[in-house]
């Protein structure tokens, strides 16, 4: 071999990014605690105060999960003002596909219009979208990708023991999508990540059908760890507590949010930083819960355009992640 080594291009990508559209969908179907009580041992009044629980949404049998996903995405892009042929990757965060092939992102890709699309799925369940909305951000920035829908949906329903009081009391079905895009200014700040894989076993499939968890040491993990990992998304985006508007924790005990956002306040975040608490009407969605409670919020006027959010998502792996992002 003779000559000089060739020099490898690089794409060049864009200086930051924002999110340009948001949407969400949920089934028709509304089920209340009440109707829960006449199968298994429980009460509207326990699982309010356990849970925080109010009703939440369930899919009909023949409603799937990239059902859900399109509708969803095809809502930010909607909200975004995007046509399908602008958007060039498709990431759709999950952890309840039936089968891991053929995955979601690329029937959904196709079902809404977005043509040889990069497609694919990432399961970090209950952090996914977090990691998802992590992801897109950085192809952007590094030229990989101009638009990324990232779309976190999730049909819990075909995993959950009906009669497992632990679980099915919980967890819900629902998609909410995030449309990823370059911007002159900073509307994503650095996403922060990681895994207690050592504490897998608390959450966990069942006989690979259903899904377990250990509510207790999830509960304590959760309202002793995530605070600080949310405290890190804060300071890598160059902001302090008192410049968070609004707090999206993932959705999975409203008990656990409340926590959550009294140790922010103790460490300086405002006491009119508005404090999602989607769980009471949509139920734990997993990957789902955060785009939904940010499209939940942004419809009932609670957040608005340019308020500093900060999300953070966590789940089984155990992973967790989060991010500041301004309100499109």
């Amino acid at each position: 071999m003779t000559g000089a080594r060739p020099t490898l291009s690089l794409a060049q990508g864009a200086k930051a990014t924002r999110i340009l559209g948001v949407g969400s969908t949920q089934p028709d179907r509304i089920v209340t605690n009440d109707e829960l009580s006449q199968r298994m041992d429980t009460s509207d009044q326990w699982i309010r105060d356990r849970v925080g629980i109010i009703e939440r949404r369930f899919a009909d049998k023949d409603e799937q999960l990239v059902d859900l996903a399109v509708t969803a995405g095809a809502k930010a892009l909607a909200d975004a003002g995007v046509a399908p042929s602008e958007v060039d990757t498709v990431i759709v965060p999950n952890c309840t596909m039936p089968a891991p092939i053929p995955n979601a992102a690329a029937q959904v890709a196709d079902r809404i219009g977005i043509k040889a699309a990069g497609a694919f799925d990432l399961n970090a369940a209950c952090a996914g979208f977090c990691y998802g909305l992590g992801v897109a951000s950085d192809l952007v920035r590094a030229g990989s990708a101009n638009k990324v829908l990232v779309i976190g949906a999730e049909k819990l329903t075909d995993v959950v023991d009906p009669t497992d009081r632990s679980t099915a009391i919980i967890f819900a079905d629902g998609a909410g999508a995030a449309l990823v895009g370059p911007s002159e200014e900073p509307g994503i700040g650095p996403v922060t990540w990681g895994s207690a894989g050592d504490l897998v076993d608390l959450i966990y499939m069942r006989e690979h059908r259903y899904i377990f968890q250990e509510g207790q040491s999830v509960f304590r993990w959760a309202t002793t760890q995530i605070a600080p990992i949310a405290m890190r998304a804060v300071e890598l985006a160059g902001l302090k507590l008192s410049d968070i508007d609004v707090l999206i924790p993932h959705q999975a005990n409203l008990r656990i949010v409340e926590a959550i956002a009294k140790r922010l306040r103790a460490k300086g975040a405002r006491d009119d930083m508005v404090v999602a608490d989607d769980i009471r009407y949509s139920g734990n969605t997993s990957s789902a819960s955060i785009p939904l409670a940010l499209d939940h919020m942004r419809a009932a006027g609670t957040v608005k355009r340019g308020d500093v959010v900060l999300a953070v998502g966590f789940g089984a792996g155990l992973s967790y992640a989060g991010q500041v992002f301004l309100c499109p």
